[in-house]
């Protein structure tokens, strides 16, 4: 079914009906989630309807699941392009020459690459120091001062996410404030310097939905925004905003999208530090225990995820076994912790 569904999507793509197409891998990609050929060929659709942020994680996506796989680096490189991201889209390009040299497509793009990214850095130089004579030098990126926390941010349709790289900071020494379209952030740790992060946001939110979260290693912002629209950056921009197109076929697996942003060059670098600084946090209580038993499903195979979800289902929640042979034939019978008594709700 899956492969039926991804032969009609390829179909709708050479027909140039591009959104089908998404929807059509979105769909196929719900049944074999696993397959790295869908989610490479889903990027090149996104591609070309402008959902360029959409179409690099469903390229990273395709690049977990088979790293040999060659379209998989060039769809990531074109749509780091169209982002302006050239040093990635760089990176993205070599590593996929390098499994296929012979490949003039990557040759073309890295060339392109290298253009743009010596037109950026004589523009970077002229912002420095547009005073100074050919011969001086511009002073080094190590002198600008930096901000205590570094931050990122990525967006869903409904809503913006910011973290804020804050570890080990006391929840009593963080206040978050929301405005119609501004977001006040203040750490203040005594004996330390104090951390203000007051952007003017680049659309408006509904400061009642707002909500953070003080976590061990981040503090995590969710935004919620007014309009159901693209943010091009965090902070306000003159740059327009752009609707965004209702995927109710992959809705339920919808990734987030990564902005464009000039501060952020490396996103197989900012995927892996959230990835390790998530694996690292620090739970308690029934947060610790839901995240040892994710960890046990997602590091399963086959046959023992089928026996974790038979046997909880059919136990009423009360047993988990990793062991098909031992459930797969037999119904699951609930085994309520001593001192207690199972018992059925009567409607």
């Amino acid at each position: 079914m899956a492969k039926e569904l991804a032969e009609k999507a390829k179909e709708a793509f050479l027909d140039d009906d591009f959104d089908v197409a998404v929807d059509l891998y979105s769909r196929a990609i719900d049944l074999d989630p696993n397959c790295a050929e869908f989610f490479a060929d889903r990027a090149q659709a996104n591609i070309k309807v402008g959902r360029f942020t959409e179409a690099v994680a469903d390229a990273n996506t395709a690049i977990e699941l088979d790293p040999t796989l060659t379209k998989a680096y060039l769809r990531k490189g074109t749509a780091c392009m169209k982002l302006e991201e050239y040093r990635t889209a760089k990176t993205a390009l070599e590593k996929g020459a390098s499994i296929a040299p012979n490949e003039p497509k990557f040759k073309k793009l890295i060339k392109e690459c290298n253009l743009q990214i010596e037109e950026e850095d004589k523009d970077l130089v002229k912002s420095v120091s547009p005073t100074l004579p050919s011969s001086s030098v511009p002073a080094p990126a190590s002198s600008v001062s930096k901000p205590k926390y570094r931050h990122e941010f990525y967006q869903k349709p409904e809503e913006v996410v910011v973290t804020i790289f804050a570890k080990g900071v006391p929840k009593q020494n963080v206040n978050v404030e929301f405005g119609e379209q501004i977001l006040s952030v203040v750490i203040d740790v005594p004996g330390e310097d104090g951390y203000h992060f007051q952007p003017r946001l680049f659309g408006k939110i509904i400061p009642e939905k707002c909500r953070y979260e003080v976590l061990s290693t981040k503090v995590e912002i969710r935004l919620a925004k007014a309009d159901v629209i693209t943010w091009t950056s965090l902070e306000y921009s003159k740059a327009p905003a752009v609707a965004l197109k209702p995927n109710v076929a992959s809705a339920a697996i919808q990734r987030p999208a990564y902005p464009s942003s000039k501060a952020i060059k490396d996103w197989d670098k900012l995927e892996a530090e959230v990835k390790k600084e998530e694996k690292e946090e620090k739970l308690d209580g029934d947060a610790a225990l839901n995240k040892f038993f994710r960890e046990i499903y997602q590091g399963a195979d086959e046959d023992m995820r089928r026996a974790m979800s038979k046997s909880f289902v059919e136990s009423n929640g009360t047993v988990l076994s990793t062991n098909w042979k031992e459930v797969g034939t037999k119904k699951v019978e609930s085994t309520p912790p001593d001192g207690m008594e199972l018992r059925k709700w009567e409607y």
